[in-house]
């Protein structure tokens, strides 16, 4: 059953061969560079005893050769900041430019609803119950959702009982309005 943790990270199991430094007689079962720093391809490499790689592994500096400036940027938390990065692909229809939309919820609805934005214009975009509530909000065929949520807005603050001192004569309009809201929110032509 092998060992489920090794002691040592790296080692190369059942190596015969010695240390690649001349002299020891220590197996060399860890992998090192024979030019440290030089990882372009491939590369070299030797086989050293534990002792040898600790010592191999201390004296490699990254920036060796490096001017202050150059270890500076290589240091910076934003050193691959300003690389240029394809775009993701996309299948069908480009997603719709966040600046045609005032409220960002609507340009996520339209992304997920293709065919809402085309539907937006024309005589047959609202039921006659939806032009009935329209009526009722007082907004005309081109409402989009942000004019929509503005006018529910005013009207319910008119209409509630508690910006009326309680008066509660206005019940019966402020159910009204709640009622076309509800209807036309839900509607296609504001999806």
């Amino acid at each position: 059953m092998a060992s489920r943790s090794q002691k040592f990270h790296g080692r190369v199991e059942g190596v015969d061969d010695p240390c690649g430094i001349a002299g020891c007689r220590e197996p060399g079962e860890f992998r090192a560079p024979v030019t440290p720093g030089d990882f372009d391809g491939p590369g070299q490499w030797r086989y050293l005893c534990l002792d040898h790689v600790r010592a191999h592994n201390s004296s490699y500096n990254y920036f060796n050769g490096m001017s202050p400036d150059e270890i500076q940027e290589a240091q910076s938390p934003i050193a691959a900041w300003e690389r240029t990065s394809r775009p993701f692909a996309h299948v069908g229809d480009p997603p719709p430019a966040w600046s045609d939309f005032h409220d960002p919820l609507d340009a996520i609805a339209t992304r997920f609803r293709p065919g809402a934005r085309a539907s937006s214009a024309g005589p047959d975009r609202f039921t006659p119950g939806e032009r009935k509530a329209l009526k009722l909000l007082q907004l005309g065929d081109d409402a989009d959702r942000l004019t929509l949520r503005k006018r529910y807005s005013e009207l319910v603050r008119r209409y509630h009982p508690d910006r009326n001192g309680g008066d509660r004569s206005h019940e019966r309009a402020l159910g009204a309005v709640i009622e076309a809201y509800t209807l036309l929110k839900s509607s296609r032509a504001f999806a």
